[in-house]
Formats: C-alpha cells, sequence, structure tokens
C-alpha cells in the first residue's frame, strides 16, 4: 500500500480518535476550557517548568503558548515570571487554584479512560492498550526531525559525547577517543564530510556521520541512537540519510567497521545490504568490517 492510500486511513483515524476523545468540545472534560488549556496545565505539572521547556516538549509556537496561559492566567491557575539570574528565561508555576483545577482534569481523565475500556472485554482491552502503545511508539517515531548540523553545535556535542561514553560503558576493554581512528570536526564539516543529528521535541536523540575521501569508498562514523527512541527505527532511517546524502556526493562504496559488543548496529548493517569484508584499517576497537555498494537511490 503506497502513500497516497495510507493517507485516507490515517485521516480516519484522526477523526475517530479526535471524536471518542472528546477533543471537539469546548469545555473538555466538561470543564469551562478546551483541550489545549487542560493539556498545557498537565504539562506543567507540580514543580512548573521553564516556558521555553514546554514549547518545545508541545512542539507549539511562542504565540500559541503565550495565548493559552494569558487565559490560564485570567483564570489564576498560573503564574508567569521571570527567571532571576536571566530576565529572558520565563517560568510558570501552578497557583493553589491550578493545583485543584489538574487534580480535577486528572480525575476526569481517568474515568473518561475507564468509560473507553468498560464496553469491552478482556481480551479486547488488552488489544486496545497494545495497539495504542505501537501507536505512541510510531508517533513518537515520525517526530524525529534529521538534518545535517555543525558537530561544533550543542546538540551535535551532545550526541557525540553520549556515543563516547556508551562504548566505553559497553566495550569490554573500555573506549579512549584518542586510540581511535579519528572523525574530528574538520572531517564532519564539508567538503570533507557531514553530521547528521535527530532530535525530538528540539532534544537530540542521535546522530550519524559521514566521511567523504576524495578518492576510494566513503565512511560511516558515529553512528548512535539515544536509549530513549530505540526500536522505532531510528538507526535504519539515520543509515538509509547517510546513504542518500553518500549518493549526493557521488559516493559509490560504503564501508564502516564496529565493534562485536554492538550486536544491535551489527544485525542492522546486515539487514542494509552491507557485507562483512576484510579488515580494511587499523581501528584498534574493530572486530567487523562491512562494505556496501549503493546502487540508485532505494
Amino acid at each position: 500500500m503506497d502513500t497516497a492510500e495510507q493517507v485516507p486511513r490515517v485521516r480516519r483515524f484522526n477523526r475517530t480518535v479526535t471524536q471518542r476523545l472528546g477533543v471537539l468540545e469546548d469545555r473538555f472534560l466538561s470543564r469551562d476550557r478546551p483541550l489545549g488549556q487542560a493539556r498545557l496545565l498537565w504539562e506543567i505539572g507540580p514543580d512548573g517548568s521553564e516556558v521555553r521547556a514546554l514549547r518545545s516538549r508541545l512542539d507549539l509556537d511562542s504565540g500559541c503558548v503565550s495565548r493559552l496561559l494569558r487565559a490560564l492566567q485570567a483564570d489564576g491557575l498560573v503564574a508567569v515570571e521571570a527567571d532571576a539570574a536571566d530576565a529572558r528565561v520565563r517560568t510558570v508555576r501552578l497557583t493553589p487554584a491550578g493545583h485543584a483545577e489538574r487534580a480535577e482534569l486528572d480525575r476526569r481523565s481517568d474515568d473518561s479512560a475507564a468509560a473507553i475500556l468498560e464496553p469491552l472485554d478482556g481480551r479486547q482491552r488488552e488489544r486496545l492498550v497494545a495497539a495504542m502503545a505501537e501507536v505512541e511508539r510510531l508517533l513518537g517515531a515520525s517526530a524525529v526531525r534529521v538534518g545535517v548540523v555543525d558537530p561544533r553545535h550543542p546538540d551535535a556535542r551532545h550526541c557525540l559525547q553520549a556515543y563516547f561514553a556508551e562504548l566505553a560503558h559497553r566495550f569490554s576493554e573500555g573506549f579512549d577517543p584518542a586510540r581511535s581512528i579519528p572523525a574530528d570536526d574538520d572531517e564532519l564539516t564539508a567538503p570533507a564530510g557531514l553530521l547528521l543529528v535527530a532530535t525530538l521535541h528540539a532534544e537530540p536523540v542521535g546522530c550519524a556521520a559521514l566521511k567523504l575521501h576524495a578518492t576510494g569508498p566513503a565512511e560511516v562514523k558515529r553512528m548512535w541512537a539515544s536509549p530513549a527512541v530505540r526500536g522505532t527505527g531510528l538507526g535504519r532511517r539515520l543509515l538509509t540519510e547517510i546513504e542518500s546524502q553518500a549518493r549526493t556526493h557521488g559516493v559509490r562504496t560504503l564501508r564502516l567497521e564496529t565493534n562485536r559488543a554492538l550486536t544491535e548496529a551489527i544485525a542492522l548493517y546486515r539487514a542494509a545490504g552491507y557485507r562483512e569484508v576484510e579488515a580494511f584499517n587499523a581501528e584498534p576497537y574493530a572486530h567487523h568490517w562491512f562494505e556496501k555498494i549503493l546502487g540508485p537511490r532505494d
């Protein structure tokens, strides 16, 4: 089934869900506010939140968040204040009335969820809850954004540091970047190469790098996905995008090496069409070397 056939099914699902959950009502859960305001109250939480963090988590622009906060302020449910150290940073907290309203919304949300489950038998409930978990996982995967980032950017630094820390933890001999074949900032900056960074709700969750060479194969480096998003297909997506970038640069052959401890990565490479070859470099932490001949775009 191609995308043109899938789109109407997604739209039908959206219509069913919005109607069943009461999203269309101006008074969500029979309270005096729409869903957007109720959702923001829940997201602020009992300990408060920075406004910019709310925007990131909910993928809302600043104007929309400001309008929602003004409405909640007018009802006496939240207080917004500037940070003492940096006036540009604003923090929002629930007032006592806001805490009470959030607790009531929680109670009514529980009742609403129970009402969805109540007409179903035990087997149907298990199927529905499992299907919801799968939909949540896949929607999260579709929200991940992948793009080329300067390796000096804070998001890139975060990913690379997390990558090195995980290797040090998983390799039986530990990991020292100084001993490994380098992939320095200059080597991951055009025209020498590039670094992809994946973000979810503006937070870095994965990376992959491509080292280009004037002659000979290019190299895949720094493949990493946060444990929080593993199982969503991000590794395969990063690898596919690296291959696409390589084709754009006229690369015909991609190579990579990996450690035997990274069993998930090895399985990914084999499933993606990489074949194991003789060692083509002196990487001290490698046990497996792979190569793939790139054809036209898949």
